[in-house]
């Protein structure tokens, strides 16, 4: 049976890959520091906590465990937060991947799944952007996963590591069974704001920046089902598992919607005319990222199963109403 390991796997986008894996008979173990995860969220294997930054224990578990491949999550993720603390994301995205990655070393595991990000592009040049676009990010957590990508690139020249880096666009939505979604409190998704909103648990939902270059003023993003891109990652592992080349992909639908829009689809889709603030520009937040995907879909005939965005506001709607406090 084919073990993986997967950091940060109680997470909202690690426990969906969790789970995807484990419907698919893999031998799971996360390994979680449950900082931002919940233990409910991880369906399939076992859970050990622990955090990347405690090498002694990584090493003990990866060397127990003897996993086929990891699949690298445990990341920081908020782009206001990383400016205003910056060292908190270099110590956790850099380091605690450096950690990973010499256990992996030691332990002579050489295939990697990386959850990277749209945030390495920065405002791109060209929309939709495609992964051979410069990495010029504007923020520094698109800095630090635009850093583990280099160390990537640079162990495997060196014939120590075969992997796939997936830049995420916007991730929404939650598992189609009700099982799981996003479980942080201080979430700071849009669409999970949203249906938050809508559903009385925030007072009202907050719009930064009316004044960018795009059609209404608002940002426009690339939203993607977190059950697509969770079937993007074990395609990805199967593919290097099968002898696949180190490969960079977008994770995207290729199109992209307002800050507007979304808000539009989800009082359309949760019936409820919540209320909406207005403010200033967040630091960090480029006007408008919209993946070009093709290359995932012709190597690796990734098809998405949700790609519409009111059905992705409904599974994240139909989640908040049950999620656990």
């Amino acid at each position: 049976m084919i073990k993986v390991l997967v950091t940060g796997g109680a997470g909202y986008i690690g426990s969906h890959v969790v789970k995807a894996l484990g419907e698919k008979s893999y031998q799971v173990l996360t390994y979680d520091s449950l900082v931002t995860g919940h233990p409910w969220a991880v369906l399939y294997g076992d859970l050990v906590e622990g955090d990347l930054l405690d090498a002694k224990k990584l090493e003990e578990v990866v060397s127990d465990f003897r996993p086929d491949a990891v699949i690298h999550f445990a990341a920081h993720i908020v782009v206001p937060e990383s400016v205003a603390q910056p060292l908190k994301y270099y110590v956790n995205n850099v380091q605690g991947s450096l950690n990973l990655l010499s256990v992996m070393a030691k332990c002579s595991v050489k295939k990697l799944i990386f959850s990277s990000s749209a945030a390495v592009y920065g405002i791109p040049d060209r929309i939709p952007v495609p992964e051979e676009a410069p990495l010029q990010p504007i923020n520094p957590y698109g800095h630090t996963k635009a850093m583990v990508e280099q160390v990537l690139k640079d162990l495997s020249a060196a014939g120590e590591i075969n992997y796939v880096s997936l830049r995420y666009f916007n991730v929404a939505g939650a598992d189609r069974d009700g099982r799981i979604g996003e479980g942080k409190e201080d979430a700071t998704h849009l669409i999970t704001l949203a249906t938050r909103a809508a559903a009385g648990k925030r007072p009202f939902l907050s719009v930064f920046g009316t004044d960018y270059p795009t059609p209404d003023g608002t940002c426009i993003r690339d939203y993607i089902h977190v059950e697509d891109l969770a079937e993007a990652h074990v395609l990805s592992m199967e593919y290097l598992l099968q002898g696949g080349e180190n490969e960079v992909f977008n994770c995207g639908y290729g199109k992209g919607y307002s800050v507007l829009e979304v808000i539009k689809a989800a009082k359309k889709v949760t019936s409820v005319d919540f209320p909406v603030k207005y403010e200033g520009r967040r630091p960090g937040d480029p006007p408008a990222l919209v993946a070009d995907s093709q290359k995932i879909r012709a190597k690796l005939g990734w098809v998405p199963a949700s790609d519409d965005l009111e059905r992705i506001v409904y599974s994240a709607w139909r989640w908040e109403q049950k999620r656990p406090r």
